[in-house]
């Protein structure tokens, strides 16, 4: 299949080129402002789909709308229908398309061109009124709340909030990419005018209130739940805008005679990761939790776990290695330890089901 997009080199653009790396049967033709009418008019005679995401919505003269997304607009529809084929276009038009404001006019302009290209030629046409659109390369401190929110916050510059109890309408870059590309495949059917699922709301305050917590996770090392949902995407977001540099960042390491200890990330309601070291010799552990429970994995050396019951005494021993991944799960009511057995500095990743409270650590010391 040959893809065009316009507008390639746009925030859209770019994730939608990004997104055919990974397809081996599709070829994509590029259409950004350099190109010229012939560029234009060659690509759309090769193309099978076009994904039309050329606009302008923040022009230096108010007339720059018209030209720039109703008379281009209007090009690309008669170029299409030269063709004499019917091509499917994917139309990113915006909720502003239903006010009466010069972008918003320009944009139902464009939309006009589309139904009646569509109307004349049966080419199939899906046209979505999009609201604000966040994720990985959008430009901040333009026309994206949580792409400035993000970049300011990242590179400890204030945010600006006029209204911090307005509300915003968000869709996720690749929920949408994702939309349009089982559109082009015929995976899914969808009207002219069709919604992408999901759409989320949030406060202009409630944004900047989340991405700054994001900031503060890697002082705290409690991470937000950014599994699911609108904090999984805004937390892609926000570390899309890391440079290089910022990849990075330590974290505290607490040594004494038997190794280390070192914290790697805790959660508010999954409990913490941490990992520890053990020189050759070394006993660690030898208490007992009443309810907390953790899960230990040795990583590299040679360790012996020994468990005790607290009440009754009955005793259990198990040896692992790096060389064959064991988890080993500790269980309240028994008491016990690990030793490094082997030759080597052991080391062992260690996840507890809570984040470690020093005024009350359920840990308690007995003789295992």
């Amino acid at each position: 299949m040959n893809v065009l997009i316009t507008g390639a080199n746009g925030f859209v653009g770019k994730n939608i080129q990004a997104a055919f790396i990974e397809r081996k049967d599709v070829t994509v033709a590029t259409i950004g402002r350099q190109s010229t009418v012939e560029e234009l008019e060659q690509a759309v005679t090769q193309a099978d789909f076009i994904f039309h995401l050329a606009g302008v919505n923040r022009p230096v003269n108010p007339e720059e709308f018209a030209e720039g997304n109703n008379g281009f607009t209007q090009t690309l529809c008669a170029l299409v229908k030269n063709t004499g084929r019917k091509i499917p276009i994917i139309y990113t038009s915006s909720i502003q398309a239903v006010r009466d404001n010069p972008y918003g006019v320009s944009k139902r302009g464009a939309e006009d061109h589309l139904l009646a290209l569509q109307a004349e030629t049966e080419s199939p046409v899906y046209i979505f009124r999009l609201p604000n659109i966040f994720g990985k390369w959008c430009r901040p401190n333009y026309n994206s709340a949580v792409a400035t929110f993000c970049y300011n916050t990242i590179n400890e510059l204030p945010l600006t909030i006029n209204d911090p109890n307005a509300q915003v309408t968000l869709v996720y870059i690749d929920d949408l990419v994702g939309y349009f590309i089982r559109l082009m495949d015929g995976q899914v059917n969808a009207e002219t005018f069709p919604e992408v699922d999901p759409i989320y709301t949030a406060t202009v305050g409630e944004l900047a209130h989340q991405i700054q917590a994001f900031r503060d996770c890697r002082t705290s090392l409690i991470s937000e739940n950014v599994g699911t949902g609108l904090v999984r995407a805004l937390y892609s977001t926000y570390v899309s805008y890391l440079a290089p540099q910022q990849f990075s960042y330590t974290v505290p390491k607490y040594g004494d005679p038997r190794g280390v200890f070192v914290e790697m990330l805790k959660t508010k309601d999954a409990g913490q990761f941490s990992f520890f070291t053990a020189h050759p010799g070394v006993t660690r552990g030898g208490h007992y939790h009443h309810s907390k429970t953790e899960k230990f994995l040795v990583i590299k050396g040679e360790a012996c776990f020994r468990f005790r019951h607290i009440l009754t005494d009955e005793t259990y021993e198990q040896c692992t290695s790096g060389e064959n991944p064991v988890i080993m799960e500790t269980v309240p009511g028994w008491s016990h330890d690990i030793t490094n057995v082997g030759n080597d500095e052991m080391v062992v990743m260690l996840w507890a089901n809570e984040i470690f409270d020093r005024s009350r650590p359920d840990t308690y010391a007995h003789k295992v």
